[in-house]
């Protein structure tokens, strides 16, 4: 009885790390979607999806020391902020390249390459770290990394 009761409780423990795991690739694969779709909704300039992906209170944190740099605590805050890039860059901010995405549960990491150009000639050619922290169908955080601080808080002045 003994074997018995322990086989069962194997069988159990077996179906729920499957059960665990599946629900585990369905948030993962879900918050793949909703940022790949956000990246790609950036590159095109969609605004609408971009405002439909982000939870209306996104925490979003830009680094550097900048005037665009520190934390965004609204989907409108984080509107006004690209659109002074977008002022900045004299509309010649693009994302070129999304260059990979790694998931783990709801958050999802990716390497991304930006440019832009100034009249002055001064050229922004860089790759950000993005982790995004996807709930509900809605990106909720987002945490950016630059690969070089003192040139991006150069091309965005003080």
């Amino acid at each position: 009885m003994c074997l018995v009761a322990l086989v069962g409780y194997a069988h159990a423990q077996t179906t729920n790390t499957i059960n665990n795991q599946s629900k585990n690739n369905n948030m993962e694969n879900e918050a793949k979607k909703v940022v790949t779709e956000f990246l790609t909704a950036v590159q095109k300039g969609d605004t609408q999806k971009l405002a439909a992906l982000m939870h209306p209170d996104v925490e979003w944190s830009q680094p550097g020391n900048n005037q665009l740099s520190g934390i965004k605590r609204s989907r409108a805050e984080v509107f006004q902020m690209v659109g002074k890039m977008y002022e900045l860059s004299y509309s010649t901010l693009v994302l070129t390249s999304i260059k990979s995405i790694g998931v783990n549960g709801n958050s999802v990491a990716c390497l991304i390459h930006w440019n832009a150009g100034q009249p002055s000639g001064r050229i922004l050619d860089i790759d950000n770290i993005d982790v995004y922290t996807v709930e509900n169908g809605q990106i909720t955080k987002v945490n950016i990394f630059t690969t070089d601080a003192e040139k991006e808080d150069k091309f965005w002045g003080e």
